[in-house]
């Protein structure tokens, strides 16, 4: 049995963001249904940042 470096590759199973539809960055998260970077699922108005 392996352990340790080696097993730590195969941990990358599964998508935790996904491509956004409205803004089309990869920051919507799958299991919550929002994305981080426009806010789509969460309102209809765009998020905003605080340095813009």
């Amino acid at each position: 049995m392996v352990k340790g470096t080696p097993t730590m590759g195969k941990r990358s199973t599964g998508k935790l963001h996904i491509i956004c539809r409205r803004c089309g960055r990869r920051s919507y998260h799958m299991k919550t249904g929002i994305c981080s970077s426009c806010g789509y699922g969460r309102s209809a108005r765009m998020r905003k940042s605080k340095n813009n």
